[in-house]
């Protein structure tokens, strides 16, 4: 998917300045804390969700491409490949274009700025909102495939060499709508590819998204071999013929053999911390929300856990955080700190 289709144009694009030195950055650091990508590429994936969600409260038909709200996470251990899917709102044209490449959002110049005086450390990039990029501390080589409901798939696709292409996804897999996005793993980093490793990573970083966040897990499991029995039937077509138990000797004609199987296994089954009785919660479950909720590293200053009853119904958790965000006085950025799960 990843080598260019025949009669497709692949347009090339530089990356917008300040975009290429955060990439330079994150690839040519020396950070220990690498595990840091998966939990910003989920919470993207999370983050898309959320928007075809909303868009559904009003017009169901936006997810007649897909009903389902899922994450999907493929480990190719054989091919140094890890596959995040969601089926969340995907991206146009325009939007592989802006979001991934061509546009500086306006934390990227922040960012690398307090990397540099040593305010914050690359755990803090999706506070940035630049967490994407994160991949590149695992990969060498990161390609996107999208489907929005308005326009066709597409493929994005960087070795973070200060150029990406784009192309339109016409022998690919068609995703019906949503993002796939493939990180073809370092040499060195070929442990996240583990499922021990995933599941370890998803419980410490992504238990609490609201969304199925499911991994296909490889199992074995011991089949009949029907190649060697009916080789032994054979071979035993030409012996002297017994009266033996019949049963007896089906159990020792059946051959076994090892074969994988792969399934799907749901990773975070925690029931949303809001539903539960306060006084059944800890302050370490808080704690932990709340970090998975706004990748803060710092514990929250407070919190206050309530239902309201009457004609409008709801529980809701509030946190006050220690610092207060880099951009609060920031006009254009879109308030979005009051999450709604409906």
């Amino acid at each position: 998917m990843s080598q260019s289709q025949s009669n497709v144009e692949v347009e090339e694009f530089a990356f917008q300045a300040e975009i290429n030195q955060l990439m330079s950055l994150i690839v040519n650091t020396f950070y220990s804390n690498k595990e840091i990508f998966l939990r910003e590429l989920i919470s993207n994936s999370s983050d898309a969700l959320d928007k075809i969600r909303y868009l559904s409260l009003t017009d169901k038909t936006v997810l007649d491409t897909n009903p389902d709200l899922k994450i999907d996470l493929v480990p190719d251990v054989s091919n140094k490949k890890l596959i995040i899917r969601d089926t969340g709102i995907g991206m146009t044209k325009s939007d592989l274009i802006n979001n991934l490449g061509t546009i500086a959002r306006s934390g990227t110049k922040n960012f690398m700025q307090a990397i540099k005086e040593g305010v914050e450390d690359i755990s803090m990039i999706g506070q940035f909102g630049v967490g994407f990029y994160s991949a590149y501390l695992v990969a060498d080589k990161v390609t996107v495939v999208t489907k929005h409901n308005d326009d066709e798939q597409y493929i994005w696709e960087s070795e973070a060499g200060g150029h990406f292409t784009v192309q339109r996804d016409v022998h690919g897999e068609p995703l019906g709508r949503g993002t796939k996005i493939i990180l073809y793993m370092k040499e060195e980093q070929t442990d996240f590819l583990k499922e021990r490793t995933i599941k370890d990573l998803v419980k410490k970083h992504s238990q609490f998204i609201q969304y199925p966040i499911s991994l296909q897990i490889t199992k074995e499991e011991e089949v009949d071999d029907d190649k060697e029995t009916k080789k032994d039937d054979k071979d035993k077509s030409d012996a002297q013929v017994e009266e033996v138990d019949e049963d007896e000797e089906k159990k020792k004609d059946k051959k076994k053999k090892k074969v994988e199987k792969k399934e799907w296994e749901q990773l975070n089954k925690t029931k949303p911390l809001w539903l539960r009785n306060p006084k059944e919660i800890t302050k370490e479950e808080y704690g932990a929300f709340y970090k998975s909720l706004t990748n803060d590293w710092e514990d929250h200053l407070a919190v206050k856990h309530f239902s309201v009853e009457g004609q409008l119904e709801f529980r809701a958790v509030l946190f006050v955080p220690k610092r207060a965000p880099f951009d609060m006085f920031e006009t254009r950025k879109k308030p979005n700190n009051i999450k709604l799960y409906v």
